[in-house]
Parts: C-alpha cells; structure tokens; sequence
C-alpha cells in the first residue's frame, strides 16, 4: 500500500508548483480528517476523564504533588507533571541522597535528574517564548505532540493497510489505555510522536531523519534504547540486501548519532553525581524501578486473576485494568507479527514491550509505559478499515466515552502514574 503515500506526493509535486494556498488546501484536506478524528476521540475522553474528577471529588482531599488540586484540571499536572514543571523551572541539581535509617525499598531521595531533559526544555523555552507558566507551556506541548504523533501513526497505518487503517489507527491512539496522559503535563506524547516518525523514516530509508529523531527520543525516555536497536537492524538488513543505493555512509552516520541522547544524558547524569551507573542507582532507590527479568509482572499476572493483592505497589482496580492491557498488548503482538510489518515496528514492539515487563515498577502504570508500542494498534486498524469511516466512529466513540475511566481516572486517581 506504499501507494498511499506515494500517490500524494506525486500530486503535490507533480508539474509545476501550484500556488501555495493550493498545495496548503490539499495537505489540509489529505491530513486534516485524520487530525479531526484524534481530536474529536481525544476531546471526547478528556471531557470524560474531568467530568469524573468533579463528580468524584476525591482530588480535593489529595496532596497537589499526588492527585490533588483545587480544581479537575490541576490534577494533570500532578505526580511525574509536578517534576516536570521542577525541572523546567529550576533544572537539575543530580544527586544521590541516602534516607536516613531507611531499610525499606525507597533509600534514596526523589531527585527530578530521573526525568529526561527534552519535554522539561520544551516546556521552558515555550514558557518563555509564549508567557505560560510551566503548567500550561507543558500542556501545549503534549497536546501538539499527540497531534503530531496521530499524523506518524496514521503514516505508518496507511503506510501498509490504506487510508481508513491509517484513520482508524490514529483514533486507537485517542483510545488506547493509558492515553489520559496524553493531554497531560508528561512526556508520552513527545516521545511516541518522536518514536513514530523515526519508525516511518526507517521504513522509507531516510537515514538522517531517522537518526536525529532516534537521536532526540533518547533525550526523553529510556526505552529509546528499544528505537535505537530498530535503527540497528533496519540499516543492518538493508545493507544485507543490497537496497541501499546512497552507499553505507547516511545509514551509519545515522547510526551513530541515533544513541548520543540517551548515552550523552545518562553519561551527565553519572558525572554530576560522581557514579555513572548514578541514574540507575537513582530509579532503583529512589523509585524502585529496576530490571529483574520480568519476575514482578510474574507476580502480578499470577496474583490478579486469583483476588490476590499482596504483591509490591498493589492498586487493585488500576491492576486489573493493567493486566487486562498487558493481554491485550500480547494479542495485538501475535497478530501484528502474522501481517508480516516491517522489521522495524516488530523490533521496536517487542523490545518496548521487553523493557517494560520485565522491569520492577508499579504495575498499574504498565498501560501507560505500553503506549509507545503503537504498531499493536495495527492489526485492530487493519479490521477496522473494513467499515465505512462513519461506522468506524461508533465503536472509537464508545471507546473514547470509556477511555475518560480507564485510560485516564484509573491512571491519575486509583493508582500512581
């Protein structure tokens, strides 16, 4: 279906250029139902998700830092938010503090160096350029990304099912769970707008682009380390074919600057606090996310189904809603595998989904952490595309009614995202 894409580019640039307000008038009508559809789904559980804030009114007895706020909206703010807006306001000052007396698993204080910089300087610089505050540069910022993140999906969806696969992924991205934080003070949005781009960059051998995005994702979240391996093996399979016509230096040029972000910050991070593995120490003593092979995700999965809530950071309702993702993620897995995508998206998907399970965290976030593997919305998109784009919007719109409670309630106030 590379038809899609490259049957517009044909129209755009066929002949000579048309007046600019023409070729603006196509890009708009091309690309603008897609944005339409995400930020109708996306308004839609928004205004779910703060309509159950205010009925429920449990935020108003929370701490401002912890899910609270005087009013629904403060709550977007709150958790890894209020870190966010700490670095975008003051920077870093990395650290190891020990907790005096502690023998529990939390030994270290809270420092916000466990944030990658790129949204926290996004967030500043839009501060300064426009007048916001931190809360709203930070909003504006995620709500721009998820838009942009829509467009990258919907490329790669059209990409290889058409149009209406194209469509339908991007509002499964409105729907998703986990996606209440999409239009929150964190970094998700940023993140999944940069892994979709450098995934479609790679699909389309455009080297550079896919190395600097790869490059700047590795700014953001750790688990680039999932988008620089598919970088990897994108540019090790097309030098295998003989595909590459330009030679093998773009492709390794891309692949050397792909890891300098999260190498380069993680390096900082261990030189300002005189231990290079500071960052881990940090997530481990401070947090208690750490990587042990699964064991955790074990626990929960085994415990959950049975009544069972005795394991580390249990949130039953926000587990439940977690396990249920984790399934559904596995699913999507083995049907995205049988339509045979690209290298790229499985390598990306299944070492995303490698890096979250098998880490020690609060298991009620794995619906959260899993958003960035968006190519498991492929084969429900691939489904989708069957109905008409007004069938379509039935079952996304019963989806986005839902999504307010699960995807974003469950997430801010029945657990800890």
């Amino acid at each position: 279906m590379n038809a899609t894409l490259t049957d517009f580019d044909t129209h755009l640039d066929e002949g000579r250029p048309g007046p600019e307000p023409t070729r603006l008038r196509r890009v708009a009508a091309y690309y603008g139902p897609v944005l339409a559809l995400y930020g109708t789904l996306k308004l839609i559980g928004f205004s779910v998700f703060l309509l159950l804030l205010h009925s429920a009114g449990d935020f108003r007895d929370k701490h401002h830092r912890f899910g609270g706020g005087a009013h629904p909206w403060d709550v977007l703010a709150t958790w890894d938010g209020w870190w966010y807006r700490q670095v975008a306001e003051h920077g870093y000052d990395p650290a190891l503090v020990p907790v005096p007396d502690a023998t529990g698993l939390i030994t270290l204080e809270g420092n916000s160096a466990a944030f990658f910089p790129l949204y926290p300087a996004l967030m500043r610089l839009v501060s300064e350029t426009t007048g916001l505050g931190s809360y709203g540069a930070g909003l504006l910022v995620s709500v721009v990304a998820s838009f942009a993140a829509a467009l990258g999906i919907y490329l790669i969806a059209a990409w290889l099912g058409g149009r209406r696969a194209g469509l339908a992924a991007a509002g499964l991205w409105a729907v998703w769970p986990g996606s209440g934080v999409e239009w929150a003070v964190y970094s998700d949005s940023l993140y999944v707008a940069l892994a979709a781009w450098a995934c479609h960059a790679m699909m389309r051998r455009a080297w550079i682009t896919a190395g600097l995005l790869t490059f700047l994702a590795g700014l953001n979240r750790p688990t680039a380390g999932a988008l620089i391996v598919a970088l990897a093996v994108t540019v090790l399979f097309a030098l295998r074919d003989h595909r590459q016509q330009e030679g093998v230096l773009r492709p390794l040029l891309a692949l050397a600057v792909a890891p300098l972000g999260l190498i380069g910050y993680l390096g900082w991070v261990g030189h300002e606090m005189g231990d290079y593995g500071g960052y881990f120490k940090l997530q481990d003593g401070a947090w208690a996310h750490t990587f042990d092979y699964g064991e955790q995700t074990f626990d929960v999965l085994t415990s959950v189904p049975v009544g069972h809530f005795d394991y580390l950071f249990a949130f039953p309702f926000a587990d439940v809603i977690a396990v249920g993702t984790v399934l559904l993620a596995f699913t999507m897995l083995g049907l995205l595998v049988r339509h045979r995508p690209p290298a790229v998206l499985v390598v990306y998907t299944v070492l995303t989904m490698a890096l979250i399970l098998g880490s020690q965290q609060i298991f009620a976030n794995v619906s959260r952490y899993l958003l960035p593997a968006f190519p498991l919305y492929l084969p429900l998109a691939f489904a989708l595309r069957r109905l008409s784009p007004a069938m379509m919007c039935w079952p996304l719109g019963i989806a986005a009614v839902a999504s307010g409670s699960y995807a974003g309630y469950v997430l801010f106030e029945l657990g800890v995202p």
